[in-house]
């Protein structure tokens, strides 16, 4: 009996041990913590451009993580967080399977702080009724505004009289698929508003974030979080 007991409890300790293995990645850029996995979600924190978190699992028809940083948990895209794949840096999400990272399910509709549905990617019945396509590329995809195998972090905070025009002139609210971070582009059917005496900016709020884009090649530079 006492042999029994400690095979059994030896196999609960492992099968625990399974189910809170977690994986660490690097945020590849400044990151959206969010309350759940949509892009409609609210975001309840940022990780930092090189930070370390803990992934619990990633949902398998979303882009989308559960981790942890700190204090911190929440749902963060899986394309800007990365680890060591053989002798690269790669994308966790797309190489979730050869890494081992957990499959999850994304919390049902109407859970608390979420506004997800199983197999979210982004936002469907928000301001616009539905998505009008995707950011472009980003650190991980393009490396914009960092060095090959670096990272990118936020941009140098513009003007403050630039963000209070944008209060003071706010737009309709467009959403697209995936997350808003510096160095992603906005496609070329999203509207860009001009602000006075800043022709290097444009401003358009995305996934309910306010952001700046470069007129010349349409890619974001700065969030107003």
């Amino acid at each position: 009996m006492r042999t029994l007991f400690k095979t059994t409890a030896l196999a609960a300790s492992l099968l625990a041990g399974a189910a809170s293995a977690q994986t660490m990645a690097t945020a590849s850029t400044d990151l959206n913590v969010r309350s759940g996995p949509a892009n409609t979600d609210a975001v309840v924190g940022v990780i930092g451009s090189g930070d370390e978190v803990a992934v619990s699992g990633c949902i398998e028809s979303a882009n989308w993580c559960q981790v942890t940083s700190g204090t911190l948990t929440g749902w963060a895209y899986g394309d800007y967080l990365t680890t060591k794949v053989g002798d690269k840096i790669e994308p966790i999400y797309p190489n979730r399977q050869s890494i081992g990272i957990a499959v999850i399910e994304a919390p049902a509709a109407g859970a608390t702080g979420t506004t997800a549905t199983a197999g979210t990617n982004a936002a469907a019945g928000g301001a616009t009724g539905a998505t009008m396509g995707a950011v472009v590329g980003g650190p991980v995809g393009a490396l914009v505004g960092a060095a090959i195998g670096g990272t990118a972090g936020a941009a140098a905070t513009p003007d403050p009289t630039i963000q209070t025009y944008i209060v003071a002139n706010p737009r309709d609210p467009v959403y697209l698929d995936g997350e808003v971070v510096v160095g992603a582009g906005v496609p070329d059917n999203v509207d860009l508003y001009e602000i006075p005496e800043q022709p290097d900016y444009r401003y358009v709020t995305i996934n309910g974030q306010p952001v700046l884009v470069s007129p010349t090649d349409r890619r974001i530079v700065y969030i107003y979080r």
